[in-house]
């Protein structure tokens, strides 16, 4: 089945009591049993929901994997990962890593005897210094946020496979339909649901997809004891955004291209991250990984002061500031105040997620509008 058809039907068919062809919402938190242990699968909502397990199956689909779970968040989704390390265990991942994901590592699971390395994860090789028998988890971001950083999803995996190390990677920034990282040799894809997936800023959710049996087990486990899970309403609304992520995916990187190559011409922009050009780090692995290079961009301005960038970012009309991605509007974020706010200055600037970073998620608005508000709040 191609992803197109994916999309719209994988894990929905028409409900067998009245043929709606729209999976139900399921609004309820328990099931009629005809005796004690007849529930055919549902017992209670926090563990598993109709309307959840369709959005589930369908998560599974896109990512060609075998099991899909849904979160009550992206962070969720991570805390759940995080939840099959013990004490004294050890996670490799990159030094340019969403803030929420770094602060749930270094405030909360460090306190428990895990201990992580943050490391230049532009080359699958730099990650071999660091793993010895406590390493059990890598986890990494492509392309990173916010400096969009490429890394080698099959080299990596070539290296954890042979060191019986699981391989996590967030796939929020590229989607399912630009990147399939178990296809690449993943043990766990993570999405953020909420960006690309839910595609129109209105739910928030998270996602694990995998193929191993016992490691599905053991995560449902995770996720049915510590109950991070999703309610009805919000499965049936990413379930429904689901069905136009291809369309809409497309019109993400069109734009995406455009407002990338205006931004490069322009006199004003110092330094310029998107995957797409050429001369950007690791752009090879990025073609060779990625179908195209999708719609977020960063972006410092010469010159500019954090009250420059401040106030620069409060001149779009178009653009809107805020905090999140991948909705089908445009959004304008400053990283080392907003989505970056709990990472070290000193730490987070020596990655390039300086006070003059702005991050653009281009929506899909009319081209013309968009490049007339960056002209116009440039000026």
């Amino acid at each position: 089945m191609k992803f197109a058809t994916k999309a719209i039907h994988a894990g929905q068919e028409p409900d067998p009591t009245t043929g709606a062809v729209m999976t139900p919402i399921y609004q309820t938190s328990t099931y009629a049993q005809k005796s004690p242990g007849d529930n055919k699968g549902y017992e209670y909502s926090r563990g598993t929901n109709p309307t959840r397990k369709a959005l589930e199956d369908c998560f599974a689909a896109l990512e060609n994997a075998k099991h899909g779970l849904a979160f009550s968040s992206g962070l969720g989704a991570t805390d759940a990962v995080m939840k099959l390390l013990l004490p004294g265990d050890e996670v490799i991942t990159g030094d340019d890593l969403y803030g929420g994901s770094y602060r749930m590592f270094t405030r909360i699971f460090a306190n428990f005897g895990i201990r992580f390395h943050f490391i230049d994860m532009s080359a699958p090789e730099n990650i071999l210094p660091y793993i010895n028998d406590k390493t059990k988890l890598v986890w990494i971001e492509t392309p990173t946020n916010p400096t969009m950083k490429i890394v080698d999803i099959e080299g990596v995996a070539k290296i954890t496979k042979s060191k019986n190390v699981l391989l996590c990677v967030d796939n929020t920034f590229a989607s399912p339909y630009l990147q399939n990282p178990m296809d690449l040799g993943a043990d766990i894809v993570m999405h953020s649901a909420t960006k690309y997936l839910g595609g129109h800023s209105d739910v928030v959710m998270g996602a694990l997809m995998m193929n191993d049996d016992e490691l599905y087990k053991k995560l449902w486990f995770i996720y049915n004891a510590t109950g991070a899970t999703p309610g009805p309403q919000d499965s049936f609304l990413v379930l429904r955004g689901i069905k136009t992520l291809h369309l809409r995916m497309k019109a993400h990187c069109e734009n995406g291209r455009k407002v990338a190559e205006y931004l490069k011409k322009h006199p004003k922009i110092d330094k310029l991250y998107w995957p797409g050009f050429e001369d950007h780090p690791n752009h090879a692995v990025a073609k060779k990984q990625m179908r195209d290079f999708g719609g977020m961009i960063s972006f410092t301005v010469k010159g500019a002061t954090l009250e420059d960038t401040f106030k620069l970012s409060s001149r779009f009309k178009v653009f809107t500031l805020a905090e999140s991605l991948g909705g089908v509007e445009s959004l304008i974020n400053h990283p080392a105040t907003m989505t970056h706010g709990s990472i070290p200055k000193e730490l987070r600037e020596k990655v390039g997620v300086v006070d003059s970073l702005l991050r653009l998620s281009v929506g899909i608005e009319d081209i013309d509008d968009l490049l007339e508000d960056l002209e116009q709040a440039l000026a």
